[in-house]
């Protein structure tokens, strides 16, 4: 059972992938090996021969598997340049997550890598941002936000799309349904839905049709491609 706000589950599903996708747009930007270094005062983060504008989202403590965000940092402090800090935007949601100083994640036991990673994650996608750098230090993992123009954004991917969609109902199988929405509607897609599908028409003139379940599951996910 997840110990996250229904309101956060939401705003997991509805952007798990999207997020994901861009994950793997940053991923392709930085160097696969290579030391890492951050500077706080200038808000960059380096990579072999990469550097890129990031900001402080938060951090994760192994020992008692807590999250500290950025803002609520005393070291930093919620009017610091280089951190991030979604509360004003929390708030108007109703999202206690992004408001609480302190989240308690030792009752994740799921794919991701700890908690602490699915709370970075949901905040990259709701902000628009262009993925997230996790960097661990003694105790712990911290997580920086890029917002860097160099990073470019993500495009509609046929192949990877039914993948991306899986990955993300395994992170917040909340709502099958607005994970699928979002992902359309993130690339712009024209859709129609009706109580047993959704098809989205694609840029190449083909269409993707996902299919759900009488409790809104995600059954299936089939591509067409077009025949001009």
């Amino acid at each position: 059972m997840s110990g996250f706000s229904p309101a956060f589950e939401r705003l997991g599903a509805a952007y798990a992938a999207v997020a994901a996708q861009q994950q793997e747009v940053l991923a392709g930007v930085l160097p696969a090996n290579g030391d890492w270094t951050t500077d706080l005062a200038s808000g960059t983060y380096t990579k072999g021969d990469v550097t890129l504008h990031v900001a402080l989202v938060g951090s994760f403590a192994e020992k008692d598997r807590s999250w500290l965000w950025g803002w609520a940092n005393p070291q930093f402090g919620p009017e610091h340049p280089a951190v991030l800090n979604p509360r004003p935007m929390g708030s108007r949601l109703g999202v206690p997550e992004m408001t609480t100083r302190e989240l308690d994640l030792a009752w994740y036991d799921g794919p991701a890598q700890n908690g602490g990673e699915l709370v970075a994650a949901v905040t990259n996608g709701l902000l628009g941002l262009s993925g997230t750098i996790s960097g661990r230090y003694d105790g712990g993992v911290a997580y920086f936000a890029v917002r860097d123009p160099a990073v470019p954004g993500t495009v509609w991917d046929s192949i990877a799309a039914p993948r991306l969609i899986t990955d993300g109902l395994s992170l917040f199988p909340a709502d099958h349904r607005l994970t699928v929405l979002r992902f359309f509607s993130h690339h712009r897609l024209p859709y129609r839905q009706t109580e047993t599908s959704i098809t989205a028409k694609l840029p190449d003139g083909g269409s993707c049709v996902a299919r759900f379940d009488d409790q809104d599951r995600l059954t299936d996910l089939s591509m067409t491609v077009s025949g001009r």
